[in-house]
């Protein structure tokens, strides 16, 4: 293998199109090292990431204090199983718990595979403390939601790409349209066999769609009215990319380590994954009271590296790199500066529809159809500009920069994102 070992981006890219199955469309870029707010190709130039694998990368690249814990506890022990205990699991289920107000986690690997323990973990919630009769309990979700792709979840989603030939689907799940209060409370009072309600905080796939202003907050408390759980989907939103620990923290005046008081809207079930390891190990959970964990039992349900010692260790230098670095805060303010740089910068430029977005999740619309390539093609003039992004549903792209950043990198990235979209004429 001595005539791979220096690939140019051309041959890197053949290989996996040759080797590798064809389920995604990356943009023409070759990476090959990243730190902090940085990555570069094959080739040596430097790029600003403003993607951060999608949001699982807010800790910046290799940041050393997560590197470090890994090849520590590489070096010591790696995988047991849940056959045995292992020294660290326990402090990781500790220290999360804690920091987010639970009594108890679930450990997984991947965002789909924490979506599908909260589906059967509010399932048998249902059967068992609510009373709803076996194989009836139904699930809300919403329109255009991204919760993964594994057979169940897109069984509820309306995205037809990821749908058509990949039935039978399963049943039990109806869908509502996101930050619709009335077709919540509809479908609540309508239907006695409802488990739970499923929610992204921030729809992130869809386009970086924020909910109106207490939309989250009333569909919890709707929730309560009809004893349904409220699951909140926070693997992309959470862990202070949005400007604060949770996106269902909402705009309360604490921040991540110096929270005073309780979230605007405390979920029954909260989901979290990506930047949970800081993008350094495959790590998930689910977190949840014990009225609600309680009903899993040995046997029904498990991973054989969910809670390894590995991800453990990480999942806690993770956590306390976002709080040592007051990453939260770092986000919020400049979030700020962003969308109100870009908003201005809208303005007078015609193909900029809109800006939306909180803390450092947000997305520009671009004046085109989805059809059009107008996304596709700003993005790769960004990318030879020395900016790396890409665009979700046709005609928007977001923007989601690693939250080690700072003002005076993200003023050059703005800079980037102006001078570049000024260059195209609608």
């Amino acid at each position: 293998m001595a005539d791979l070992d220096q690939l140019t981006s051309q041959q890197a890219i053949e290989l996996e199109n040759k080797y590798g199955a064809h389920n995604y469309h990356p943009l023409p870029v070759v990476l090959s090292r990243g730190e902090g707010v940085y990555v570069w190709d094959v080739e040596g130039k430097k790029y600003y990431d403003f993607l951060s694998a999608y949001s699982a990368v807010n800790q910046g690249h290799c940041h050393p204090k997560i590197v470090g814990a890994m090849v520590q506890q590489a070096q010591t022990l790696t995988l047991t199983s849940r056959a045995f205990y292992n020294d660290m699991l326990g402090k990781y289920e500790k220290f999360a718990s804690e920091l987010f107000g639970f009594d108890k986690l679930l450990p997984m690997n991947t965002g789909a595979e924490a979506v599908e323990t909260a589906l059967k973990l509010s399932r048998k919630w249902a059967y068992e403390v609510k009373g709803i009769p076996e194989n009836e309990a139904q699930i809300i979700v919403c329109e255009n939601n991204f919760h993964g792709r594994t057979t169940t979840i897109i069984s509820f989603s309306n995205d037809p790409v990821a749908r058509k030939n990949f039935g039978p689907f399963t049943a039990g799940f109806i869908k509502i349209e996101y930050d619709n209060l009335k077709a919540l409370e509809e479908a609540l009072g309508s239907n006695t066999n409802i488990a739970a309600f499923l929610v992204e905080p921030i729809q992130g796939e869809a386009g970086v769609y924020v909910p109106s202003e207490g939309y989250l907050a009333a569909a919890k408390a709707l929730c309560e009215k009809h004893n349904v759980l409220f699951i909140a989907d926070e693997v992309q939103t959470g862990i202070a990319r949005t400007g604060r620990l949770l996106a269902t923290c909402g705009d309360c005046a604490c921040v991540d380590k110096n929270c005073s008081g309780a979230p605007e809207v405390k979920a029954d079930i909260l989901i979290l994954g990506k930047a949970l390891s800081g993008g350094a190990y495959p790590v998930s959970a689910v977190l949840a009271n014990d009225h609600v964990m309680n009903v899993i039992k040995p046997g029904n349900h498990g991973s054989t590296f969910g809670g390894n010692p590995i991800a453990a260790a990480v999942a806690i230098a993770a956590l306390e790199v976002v709080q040592e670095e007051n990453l939260a805060q770092n986000a919020f303010d400049l979030g700020k500066v962003f969308r109100a740089e870009l908003t201005a910068f809208a303005q007078d430029n015609e193909l900029v529809k809109s800006v939306r977005g909180k803390g450092l999740l947000n997305a520009i619309l671009i004046n085109d159809t989805e059809e059009s390539s107008t996304a596709w093609d700003i993005c790769m003039k960004l990318r030879d500009n020395g900016l790396l992004a890409k665009p979700t549903h046709g005609n928007i792209i977001r923007f989601a920069p690693p939250l080690v950043m700072n003002k005076e990198q993200l003023m050059d990235c703005i800079a980037i994102i102006k001078n570049t979209i000024s260059e195209f004429k609608k």
